[in-house]
């Protein structure tokens, strides 16, 4: 762990980064162009001390899942990244379709969308960020482990998932998520990540292996899902599906679809985050 390049190079990208882009309103007190140290500490989720201590050299050596939350509060490149992870003395993650950092120019993309629910997502379904309208319209799904961190496994596992759905959707929810694996699996033939999920997603659910065996392949780019939330009730929301161009991430953007949507999200935003019962499940539209 290199302490004195890794503290400088936090300061540094602490102080290029304009409010604006995450999100905070420059207010007329503010004395830097730069964000504040606990304005970085609120967006990584960590304490104001420990990144004190970072920027002056005297921390102990940071998680890999701290450097994460610290490269997307920062809103670092791939590059950028690395290269926190080499000072840090940690191996950097990999930058393909399962790196579980979100990029940087996904990132920026949901702040300026603001009140517009949206997330970004691996090609396996993996939700790796999202703004606070996706939050609130859909639950937090960047803590998950394991298996349960792609919505396939958790649509054909965890019944309580499909609760976000009225019933007459389902099955084209499912042969979708189907048809999006077959995708992702094309791509990436022989990655043992891909073939694992499916195996075991063959071997615990009968629903999957039905939809599996009819070889359905589809990316999907564009789609009309109805939401049903706890509190404002059903929302038509427009689905609309932005690819890298590797096809490793992608940027789900969420608009509502009629006037009776847009006045319920609306509300929601005005609810905050207290509309959303704690341990609720339900997926994110794709």
């Amino acid at each position: 762990m290199q302490r004195d390049q890794l503290a400088d190079f936090l300061r540094h990208r602490r102080e290029g980064i304009r409010p604006a882009e995450v999100g905070i309103p420059d207010g007329p007190r503010r004395r830097t162009t730069g964000l504040r140290r606990e304005e970085v500490a609120m967006l990584a989720g960590m304490s104001v001390d420990y990144v004190v201590r970072l920027e002056q050299g005297r921390s102990s050596q940071p998680s890999t899942q701290l450097l994460g939350a610290l490269a997307r509060a920062l809103r670092l490149s791939d590059d950028e990244r690395a290269y926190l992870f080499h000072l840090a003395g940690h191996r950097p993650p990999p930058a393909d379709g399962v790196a579980r950092l979100a990029r940087a120019g996904l990132v920026r993309m949901l702040d300026l969308l603001g009140d517009t629910p949206a997330l970004v997502l691996s090609d396996l379904g993996e939700v790796l960020a999202q703004n606070r309208a996706a939050v609130l319209l859909t639950g937090d799904h960047t803590g998950l482990s394991g298996d349960r961190r792609y919505l396939v496994h958790r649509w054909f596992t965890e019944p309580a998932t499909r609760a976000v759905h009225p019933p007459e959707e389902h099955e084209h929810q499912a042969r979708q998520l189907v048809a999006d694996l077959r995708a992702a699996a094309g791509r990436r033939s022989g990655d043992p990540t891909v073939a694992g999920l499916v195996d075991r997603l063959r071997a615990v659910s009968a629903d999957f292996r039905r939809l599996w065996a009819e070889h359905e392949v589809a990316v999907r780019r564009a789609d009309r899902k109805t939401l049903l939330h706890p509190r404002v009730g059903r929302l038509l929301m427009d689905c609309e599906t932005l690819m890298t161009p590797d096809q490793g991430q992608q940027l789900l953007v969420l608009t509502p679809a009629d006037a009776e949507a847009r006045e319920r999200l609306e509300l929601l935003l005005v609810l905050g985050v207290e509309e959303f019962p704690s341990g609720a499940t339900g997926p994110p539209a794709r």
